[in-house]
């Protein structure tokens, strides 16, 4: 029996209430509103349904389920037809029919399509394929992938322009070795009529880990929240935003080109990790949710751009940080134009704005938050269950935390700041493990405990004890043992994500090429076992300046096609350059006889792991 018909039992007729089977989590993500019917269609991750939602009530009358974790909806005008996008790494995109809930139509995509959109004629649908890092157009009608466009680093949300002409890209992370003054997570541009790229917006120094943005009713804007990474100073303190700040970016559309960025954060409390980002359909307010501390900042528009039109614009002539003013230094900027709102429900992710109301998705709390805009409207925060509260085990409570700011002095950052999904930022830091002067890459925290030891020269002895460091020494708070047992559990929970490298779920035959030369270079020599690593210590030429001579852990390569750029300071953007720039005495790998055509090989192999 289908877990949709045992929900309708459980209702006692179709048109009854319907909650999820008891014993699920839902994690509820993406959101969508339907005008024809007045309803909420919520993305439930982990239940991997979508339901849809009474807005009053938060009653959700309807389930579809699916067979993967839905991350992105996009709806007809009509509200009869739900596009859906599901994290898989053959990735599909379901079609349903939003009376019958059958699923009408398949559509391929590529490696974890999120972020669908429908052009105005709703004749084309465009979704971001985030580990094959490019932007498919595809065909509704034959269901066909028309071009498929290259993103520069795991493209995470789209947005249209009202006229459908131009759809803007926005990258997870920055791109390029991370031993750099200058690291910044980049806005894409397509031309649709035309199929290509058309220009890249680099966003201010340290703009990173984006999730969503929105352009403004009118047309005239697009808003991105990002992380302000403050990478070029040592970790000694977190007071006023030293490490990570957070900040709303807006970018001119008719121009093209970014004008202003302003920070989120107040000059005692930081704003953590922003993730979605909306609009009143009057454009009276701006409205950003931070994940991390739970929180939604709504921005009076007007007022903030009379007090935005005293600061110089960027004029597209020089980095917007090198402005004499600028508002991304300010962390009271925003002071009298807007108001932070403490949810009620835990993890907030994604939202809409009808009227009056915004409604975010409450990833961790299961549930619908509601929050009325007007400051004239009191008790105005709700928070709605959206099924039945399943108790959270170790391994749920692991995740709230590593996501949860309020672990760290002030609520700056999280765990997820500079691990999002638990892997890398793509950043250098220069934490205070092994003293101060010598930036190191951000490790990916997938397969931590079970490779000891912890940190880049594993000055740690295992990811417990790292963990703990981590909540003292960066988050500057006493770790609570129970929270970061629980931590602990999560992180051991996670599970390696299928390269896009793999052909069908196989190597292909370059890997197979390059899994033989893997073993005639000596590569297996240190990286052995089910993990690829011996979790020992070596010097193989690689450290640099006052770093000469120092022995490095050696990496697991698990997942390591999502890890650039490489080495202990980042400064191999790709895995071409560790060979054939950075091991001379070919001290790491027998590699300086192979050919072009036979490093490629083992590179493909590494990359299929």
């Amino acid at each position: 029996m289908t877990k949709w018909l045992l929900c309708l039992i459980a209702a006692g007729m179709l048109g009854g209430a319907v909650n999820a089977a008891p014993g699920d989590y839902l994690s509820p993500f993406a959101i969508s509103y339907d005008a024809a019917t007045k309803s909420l269609y919520v993305a439930e991750k982990t239940a991997r349904q979508v339901a849809r939602v009474l807005p009053g009530s938060g009653t959700v009358n309807k389930l579809y389920p699916l067979p993967s974790e839905p991350n992105g909806l996009a709806l007809s005008k009509d509200g009869k037809t739900l596009f859906v996008t599901v994290e898989e790494p053959q990735g599909r995109i379901y079609v349903l029919n939003t009376d019958s809930g059958e699923t009408v139509k398949q559509i391929n995509a590529g490696h974890t399509p999120m972020s669908p959109k429908l052009s105005p004629d709703e004749k084309t649908l465009y979704v971001c394929n985030r580990f094959d890092n490019n932007v498919s157009i595809i065909d509704i009608a034959s269901g066909k992938t028309v071009k498929k466009l290259a993103a520069t680093r795991e493209p995470v949300a789209l947005t249209l322009t009202l006229d459908g002409k131009f759809l803007y890209v926005a990258n997870h992370l920055p791109e390029g070795a991370a031993n750099v003054d200058f690291m910044t997570s980049v806005i894409q541009i397509i031309d649709t009529q035309k199929k290509e790229v058309i220009k890249n917006i680099a966003l201010p120094n340290g703009a990173i880990d984006l999730r969503e943005m929105t352009i403004s009713p009118d047309g005239k804007y697009v808003y991105v929240p990002s992380i302000f990474a403050r990478f070029l100073v040592p970790t000694t303190q977190i007071e006023r935003g030293w490490i990570n700040t957070h900040a709303l970016n807006i970018i001119d559309a008719k121009q093209q080109r970014l004008i202003h960025t302003v920070l989120l954060d107040d000059v005692d409390l930081g704003a953590a990790n922003p993730w979605g980002v909306g609009c009143s359909p009057d454009h009276k307010y701006i409205v950003v949710v931070h994940s991390a501390p739970h929180e939604l900042s709504i921005i009076d528009r007007e007022k903030l751009f009379e007090k935005l039109s005293t600061v110089p614009e960027n004029d597209g002539t020089h980095k917007f940080e090198e402005l004499a003013e600028n508002p991304m230094n300010d962390l009271s900027f925003l002071f009298g134009v807007r108001r932070r709102i403490h949810l009620k429900g835990i993890g907030p992710r994604n939202l809409v704005v009808l009227n009056d109301r915004a409604y975010i998705t409450e990833y961790f709390s299961d549930s619908l938050g509601v929050v009325a805009l007007s400051p004239d409207i009191k008790d105005n925060v709700r928070s709605v269950p959206l099924g039945p509260r399943k108790e959270m085990d170790s391994v749920r409570k692991g995740e709230m935390y590593f996501n949860d700011a309020s672990l760290c002095y002030q609520q700056w950052q999280s765990c997820s700041t500079c691990h999002p999904d638990a892997r890398m930022d793509a950043v250098n830091w220069d934490l205070l493990n092994d003293g101060i002067g010598n930036p190191k890459s951000t490790k990916s925290l997938l397969l931590a405990h079970m490779t000891p030891p912890a940190m880049v020269r594993g000055v740690r002895p295992d990811a417990e004890t790292g963990v703990r460091a981590g909540i003292r020494y960066i988050q500057f708070a006493v770790p609570e043992e129970d929270k970061s047992v629980a931590i602990d559990d999560y992180l051991k929970s996670l599970k390696p994500i299928p390269s896009p490298h793999l052909v069908d779920g196989k190597l292909s035959a370059a890997a197979e090429r390059g899994k033989k030369i893997f073993e005639e270079a000596g590569c297996s020599m240190c990286h052995e076992g089910a993990y690829y690593t011996d979790m020992e210590k070596y010097d193989v030429g690689t450290g640099a300046d006052n770093e000469a001579g120092t022995e490095f852990d050696t990496p697991a390569l698990i997942e390591v096609w999502r890890t650039a750029p490489y080495l202990y300071d980042g400064r191999a953007a790709a895995m071409t350059d560790i060979f054939r720039t950075f091991n001379p005495k070919d001290e790491h790998g027998n590699t300086s006889e192979l050919t072009d055509e036979q490093l490629n090989d083992l590179i493909e192999y590494v990359m299929s792991l």
